[in-house]
Parts: C-alpha cells; sequence; structure tokens
C-alpha cells in the first residue's frame, strides 16, 4: 500500500507540470543553438584575437545548453517556498551585494563595463543572478507583508531601499540597460504587490523625490554619465543615417538585415550581414540574422514563443492562491518580457540600444543559466499550484496513499516535512 501511494503520489505530480512552458523553453534554446552557430561563423575566425575555430561559439554554447537543463530540472523540482526561509533570503541578499562590489575588484572589463569575473576560461556575470535575487526577495518579503503592506515605513520602504542598492551597484559598473531591467522587474512586483492606490502614489512621490535630490550629483558628473559613447547611442537611435559610419552603425545595419529578410528569409546560413557588417551578430543582434535568414515566419517564432511564456507566467501567478508563489511568476514574467521588448525593441529602432541578449537566443551562460533557473522556478510554481487544486478536489483518497500524498503536500506548501 506504501508503494501505491507513493506511485499515485508521483503520478499526480508529474501531472501537474506544465509540459507546454517546457517544450517552448527546449525549443527556444535549440533554436537558438542552431542561430548562435549560424551567425558566428565568421566572426569566431575575422574578429577573435587569436582568431577561434568556425564552431567557437556553437561549441561553447552547447556546454551552456547542458548546464541550464540540469538547473531548469533542479529549479523545477526543488519545493519552491523553501527560498521564504530567512536564512535563504539572507545568503541570497548579502550574496548579491558581495559579488557585485567585489567587481570593482575583480571584475574583468568588457565593452566598457566592469560587470564580469573571469574563472577559468569562462565569464560569469553576477548582475544577471542579482535579477533573480531581487525577485525572489521581492516576492519572499511583500508575501510575508500582505498583512500590513500598505505601512508606508514597514511594508514599502525597507524592500525599496534593498532594491536600490541593487540597482546602485549594477548601474556604477557601469550596466544602465541591467540597472533599468531590475529597477522595472522591482517597479512591476511592487504594482502587483496588492498595495493600495495611496501607497503607490506616496511612492510615486518618494520616486520623484529621489529623482529631484539626486540631479545635482548628475549635473555635477554629467560628463562621466553622458559619456559620449552613451550619447552617441541615443544620436544614432533618433537618426541612424546621419552618421552610418559610427554612432548609426549598428542599427543601419540592423535595419538592412532585417530588410533583405523580407518575408521569407534568404535561407538558413545564408546572411550577408554577419560577414562582418553587422557587430555582435550572435549576442544583441541576433534578431537580425534571424530576419535575414528566416524571414518573418523565424521572427515570429521567436516573438510568439516569448510571449507565450510571458501571458502563461501571467496566467499561472493568478491561479496561484499562495502570495509567494504568485509574485514568484510575476517577477519572472516581467523579467522576460521586459528583457525581449529590450532587445527587440534595440535591434528594430524603438528604443535606443543597451547591450541586453534576446532571451534563450542570445549567446551567452550567464543570461541562459539565470533564465532556464528563473522558468524552472515559473514551472515549480505552476506544478504546486495545480497539485494543490487537484488534492483538495480529491475526496475519496485511499488512507495509505492519502497518507503518502499528505507528506508531499506538505512539503510543498509549507517548506517542511510534518507527520500527520
Amino acid at each position: 500500500m506504501l508503494s501505491d501511494g507513493v506511485d499515485y503520489m508521483l503520478k499526480n505530480v508529474l501531472k501537474s507540470y506544465d509540459y507546454s512552458i517546457v517544450i517552448v523553453y527546449i525549443l527556444l534554446c535549440f533554436f537558438g543553438l542552431v542561430m548562435i552557430y549560424s551567425s558566428s561563423i565568421v566572426w569566431a575566425v575575422q574578429q577573435l584575437d587569436p582568431p577561434r575555430p568556425s564552431d567557437y561559439f556553437y561549441q561553447r554554447q552547447k556546454i551552456h545548453i547542458i548546464l541550464s537543463f540540469i538547473a531548469f530540472f533542479f529549479a523545477a523540482i526543488f519545493p519552491y517556498k523553501l527560498f521564504q526561509n530567512k536564512k535563504v533570503l539572507a545568503f541570497i541578499m548579502l550574496g548579491s551585494l558581495i559579488s557585485l562590489s567585489a567587481l570593482f575588484l575583480f571584475g574583468q572589463v568588457y565593452n566598457n563595463a566592469q560587470s564580469w569575473f573571469q574563472v577559468g576560461a569562462r565569464s560569469i556575470q553576477p548582475s544577471e543572478f542579482a535579477k533573480l535575487g531581487i525577485i525572489i526577495y521581492l516576492a519572499a518579503v511583500y508575501g510575508k507583508k500582505q498583512s500590513y503592506i500598505n505601512d508606508f515605513n514597514k511594508g514599502v520602504v525597507p524592500p525599496l531601499l534593498y532594491l536600490l542598492l541593487v540597482c546602485f551597484l549594477v548601474m556604477v559598473q557601469p550596466d544602465f540597460g541591467t540597472a533599468a531591467i531590475i529597477f522595472m522587474i522591482g517597479a512591476f512586483m511592487i504594482i502587483c504587490s496588492g498595495m493600495n492606490i495611496k501607497s503607490l502614489a506616496k511612492l510615486f512621490l518618494l520616486g520623484v523625490t529621489l529623482i529631484l535630490l539626486i540631479s545635482p550629483f548628475i549635473l555635477m558628473n554629467k560628463d562621466e554619465i553622458f559619456s559620449e559613447e552613451r550619447l552617441g547611442r541615443v544620436e544614432g537611435f533618433l537618426d541612424p543615417f546621419s552618421d552610418v559610419q559610427d554612432d548609426g552603425y549598428h542599427l543601419v545595419n540592423s535595419y538592412f538585415a532585417i530588410g533583405l529578410g523580407g518575408l521569407t528569409g534568404k535561407g538558413l546560413g545564408e546572411s550577408t550581414q554577419k560577414l562582418g557588417f553587422l557587430p555582435e551578430p550572435h549576442t544583441d543582434f541576433i534578431i537580425a540574422i534571424i530576419s535575414e535568414e528566416l524571414g518573418i515566419f523565424g521572427v515570429g517564432f521567436v516573438i510568439l514563443s516569448l510571449g507565450f511564456i510571458v501571458l502563461r507566467g501571467i496566467r499561472i501567478s493568478t491561479k496561484c492562491k499562495d502570495p509567494f508563489g504568485s509574485l514568484l511568476a510575476i517577477g519572472i514574467s516581467s523579467m522576460i518580457g521586459i528583457q525581449s521588448f529590450i532587445n527587440l525593441g534595440g535591434a528594430s529602432g524603438l528604443i535606443p540600444i543597451t547591450g541586453v541578449p534576446l532571451p534563450f537566443i542570445s549567446y551567452g551562460g550567464s543570461s541562459l543559466l539565470l533564465l532556464s533557473l528563473s522558468l524552472g522556478l515559473l514551472v515549480n510554481v505552476s506544478c504546486f499550484t495545480n497539485y494543490e487544486r487537484r488534492y483538495k478536489e480529491k475526496k475519496d483518497l485511499p488512507a495509505a496513499e492519502e497518507g503518502q500524498n499528505q507528506k508531499f503536500y506538505t512539503i510543498s506548501g509549507n517548506g517542511r516535512m510534518m507527520n500527520r
């Protein structure tokens, strides 16, 4: 009877996973791997010093995908409520602050930003993992503060201070794109946390006040903050064809790639813009190569797949009765949606270029690992939400099976094992 109960429990748990998200995630990762190989062949041979084999980025991304699949599986089966534990939260908070601060002593500079740790032949970007740390922290804090969430001094200000501190440490690297993403994720989670309009209005006024207070600092350091390179990105965005060889070079070549693709594309591997014309074709501008080679169908697949994950995550957040799980789903969905919009908007000229990778598609280990962990957590929340609903609806369980079911339910619901 005990083994029957375990079998029943496992079958119901396996049935509770959202396999539609898993399938789309796997498809995006392998589609990205193919496009990374296609877009990076020339870049690896001609642009790297010393030159690398044509499949250099492809082989490295394969390793990234394997490690990310392992991380996704772990996040999908690990009871997500254990992240509410005070010791776990303290570890996440201190880990984020220490790693971001250590960059100023041990970080490596790439593209004018000191944002990476070099570990052997590979690099790690702590600010990527700070995104997930912020999501877990805000979800846990606001999940527990529901009874007094509109107490401004006690329920609103402390989490906000931590969010601003993380954004500041990322911004001074300097990495304004990632700092903006972290801030927008936090803002979206705060709006969805359950605060009333009065508290949100106070928060808005506090933000305006902070901007006014730091304005003198910005003016005194305007030459460093608004550097020639950053202003050039804005000018290139506003009128890229006014300086095709400099400020508008990236965006104009992205336009050419998108335009050359047309409806059906030139064919996989047939891009001409990746032959040294379009910088970073396997990272920031990979969507332009997808458009050139696969046309609107390739771009449509990427946008629809990412949109499905975002909308599915929002749906999961509305179904989840646990405030922590609901806010986790909101934070993860907003992160993927915001990052996708910034990358696609930059490549298409809707917003200035920021150097943000396209989720699950662009080359990069830190980004893919973070997104896989996050998506695993989203599937985890969905699984336990569906399992809880099915368990409560089931009224005629055999005694032994019900006992096993209750043990698993208790782990997922309270984060600890309890005997009936």
